[in-house]
């Protein structure tokens, strides 16, 4: 577990820069978006991935793990944006930056927790199936956001957000160790 441990950390940290550069080029425009805009941009490309798998090609040059990158650091301002309401105001780096970290601290403890009492099942999974899963979270945050929020038995949005982000971590540990 220790391997996925220092794994997870390091992928995290490159979608991490990602999200800093990002923020460095266009501040945090992000702050704008609403649950369901966050979701579509997620669903956007976890769709375009799922093509590549089954068409086999691709005519734009952003691969597959730049993707998964994308799902992650959405699904970070995902839980950003539950806690904040939307706003147009821009958020220095720095606070932007924390904000990040905190959603991955919650992410990261939540796969530590589920790693023990799964097993680290995901190891053996496809990449194919943790795109169709990511799909099915998306789907249930928009049949959440449909019932205005509210769940009878069911885990709320964040805790979706937050299983996002872990498969979509998981895909990139997978693909960095040269498992498609």
């Amino acid at each position: 577990m220790s391997q996925t441990n220092s794994q997870y950390d390091t992928v995290v940290a490159a979608c991490r820069d990602i999200f800093k550069n990002k923020t460095i080029d266009y501040g945090t425009s992000w702050r704008v978006l609403r649950t369901i805009s966050v979701v579509d941009q997620i669903f956007i490309k976890a769709l375009r991935i799922r093509t590549i798998q089954e068409v086999k090609e691709q005519m734009i040059s952003d691969d597959i793990p730049g993707e998964f990158k994308g799902i992650l650091n959405y699904a970070v301002i995902g839980l950003i944006q539950l806690q904040q309401a939307p706003a147009i105001e821009d958020v220095p780096l720095d606070i932007a930056v924390n904000l990040y970290n905190q959603q991955i601290q919650v992410a990261k403890e939540t796969m530590l927790a589920k790693n023990h009492d799964y097993g680290e099942a995901w190891r053996d999974m496809s990449q194919q199936s943790m795109v169709d899963l990511i799909l099915v979270k998306l789907l249930r945050i928009k049949q959440i956001l449909q019932n205005d929020g509210k769940t009878l038995i069911s885990e709320g949005i964040d805790a979706n957000y937050v299983d996002i982000i872990n498969y979509a971590a998981f895909a990139l540990i997978l693909i960095s160790e040269g498992k498609a």
